[in-house]
């Protein structure tokens, strides 16, 4: 960084001094006008912000501390803050789709990613996810992030350093394949913690096992359902870890007005599937969970769905021909009857 974005209090966690004290020139700034629209700018010596009503001056917001108002030329007024991860993750530049913050909030709690941990991930993309884990082990912690594209790990670092305010110093990232190149960096058993964000989560079972220390969660974080159940079933054939769960989460925001108090139109539904297990002793066995029925297909059936494989129950055929007389004779079946009795 350079003199004038440095923040005045370079002491405590990193990062730290960076997110308090008035606005200074480097640092990026969320502005807010009076009908919600808001703009993301990063503020400079002799910089403005200019729309079709008016401009503002970047002088105007530099030294104001965090949560002021501002006016433009033209008397429009903007409420300054300073962007929230949340914030900063959705509007920071992007190489690769990132982790939505619903999802890396869920795996830094699910995961029990604590300060000091040592924590391996892969792939980086765009940092997103970076940053919520070297949040979360700080400064005594241990992030290696692995990354296959250049182009990736430049954009990544860059978005690491814009929000810490420079380098992390518990972060490292390397340039490769995650399952050749973490069992040459890490020690085996020396990993509490390995958050996946890969197509294909499966071939890394072997590099996993080796690096995870016993009790250690691994996380995946998968886009499809085909990858979710291809990966847990991996899990469950390799037999050194526990039984995989998995999850996803859906934000909705509610309008608040006066008494028009309502849901949003408009969510943020499906962007993941969150598989976690965890890493079970050395030559322990897996426990086998008991099950009404065991969906099981083979290598070359990967493609092949039926209802069982899914976990439907399958319909007698009895109750389909009950289902098939009732529906040409007009009456609703058993599901849609209703108690007329008195």
């Amino acid at each position: 960084m350079t003199e004038s974005t440095q923040p005045a209090a370079a002491d405590g966690p990193t990062g730290a001094a960076f997110r308090r004290g008035p606005f200074r020139a480097g640092e990026r700034v969320q502005l807010t006008d009076e009908r919600g629209r808001m703009n993301t700018v990063t503020l400079a010596e002799g910089g403005a912000f200019h729309t079709h009503k008016g401009f503002l001056n970047h002088s105007e917001i530099i030294g104001r501390p965090d949560g002021s108002v501002v006016t433009n030329t033209a008397g429009h007024q903007y409420q300054a803050l300073r962007p929230l991860l949340s914030d900063f993750v959705l509007s920071m530049p992007r190489g690769a789709a990132v982790v939505y913050p619903k999802d890396a909030g869920q795996i830094v709690t699910m995961a029990d990613i604590f300060p000091g941990a040592r924590v391996v991930e892969a792939g980086v993309g765009s940092g997103a996810l970076s940053i919520s884990l070297l949040r979360a082990v700080g400064d005594g912690g241990y992030l290696h992030s692995f990354e296959r594209r250049q182009e990736f790990a430049d954009i990544a670092r860059g978005n690491v350093e814009t929000i810490f305010g420079g380098p992390h110093p518990a972060w490292r990232i390397s340039l490769g394949d995650f399952q050749d190149e973490v069992v040459k960096a890490e020690e085996p058993g020396s990993v509490d913690r390995v958050v996946l964000d890969m197509l294909a989560p499966w071939e890394c079972l072997d590099a996993v096992a080796t690096v995870l220390a016993p009790g250690g969660v691994w996380v995946n974080y998968v886009a499809t359902a085909t990858q979710l159940s291809r990966t847990a079933e991996a899990i469950r054939a390799d037999g050194r870890f526990t039984e995989p769960d998995a999850w996803e989460s859906m934000v909705r925001g509610w309008h608040l007005e006066g008494l028009a108090v309502r849901p949003e139109h408009r969510m943020v539904g499906h962007t993941g599937f969150l598989l976690v297990t965890r890493r079970l002793a050395e030559g322990v066995s897996p426990l086998v969970r008991k099950k009404r029925n065991k969906a099981e297909f083979s290598e070359e059936d990967l493609n092949a769905w039926t209802p069982e494989s899914v976990g439907e129950r399958p319909v007698s055929d009895r109750k389909l021909r009950r289902a098939a007389r009732d529906a040409r004779a007009g009456v609703p079946g058993q599901e849609g009857q209703q108690d007329t009795s008195v």
